[in-house]
């Protein structure tokens, strides 16, 4: 399981949960602007499995260090350029090869522990343009990594076709007002790392794209639940 400490990633853990016996995490280190959310890691894991009678455990955790990927291309989430679009027509918070080198590396570890099933919280619906969020980069992914390795490993992205409301509802139906507690509260999302204001959402700076998919999300959700 692909855990970051954000909203997307935390609610496929606990739909990862409910469908495998045994559940082993991975995160990375990739000198991200906002590597406060590997702090919330620790924090959910420590909490998510008194959420529900799950029908698996978390196994074990890793986190792997990606540093160099801000040498390699330059975005916004792993410097201090401005959030906006760049000349390319993709968001300046794109990180080039980010989800190839993290399913790559996750791939790799779920070779050894002799894994099949790898899932991760890409979406196409609300994927902030990001290019290897997209459904087709990660089917010709599972196509390389089967080829590459020798397997016959499985990319389960369960946010893939929803939208941000959908994804909240989703939490709501595996782990009902605990598990939303759990992500509103201590999980990440905002690009700038801000966790100094509290929102009914979460928290965050409330004005950057992450924070803008979350709040939405989150108010349209709420305005489903209550009509």
């Amino acid at each position: 399981m692909l855990f970051s400490g954000g909203q997307d990633s935390t609610t496929c853990l606990a739909w990862a949960l409910t469908r495998f016996d045994d559940v082993y995490t991975i995160g990375f280190n990739y000198g991200q602007r906002h590597a406060v959310e590997l702090e919330c890691r620790t924090r959910i894991l420590e909490q998510i499995p008194a959420v529900s009678d799950w029908v698996g455990s978390i196994k074990g955790d890793h986190l792997a260090r990606l540093d160099f990927l801000p040498a390699l291309g330059d975005s916004a989430l792993t410097s201090k350029r401005k959030i906006e679009i760049a000349a390319s027509g993709l968001p300046a918070t794109f990180v080039p090869g980010r989800n190839i080198f993290f399913l790559t590396a996750a791939a790799a570890l779920a070779y050894r522990l002799e894994i099949r099933h790898i899932v991760g919280g890409m979406c196409e619906t609300d994927f902030s343009g990001y290019p290897d969020c997209r459904d087709d980069a990660i089917k010709s992914l599972q196509v390389a990594l089967n080829i590459g390795m020798e397997s016959r490993f499985v990319l389960e992205t369960p946010l893939m076709w929803i939208d941000k409301a959908e994804t909240w509802e989703l939490a709501h139906q595996i782990g009902g007002e605990p598990l939303i507690d759990i992500i509103r509260r201590d999980t990440h999302t905002c690009y700038l790392g801000d966790r100094t204001i509290e929102h009914e959402w979460g928290f965050g700076c409330a004005t950057c794209p992450a924070c803008d998919l979350r709040r939405n999300g989150y108010l349209a959700f709420r305005k489903r639940t209550l009509t």
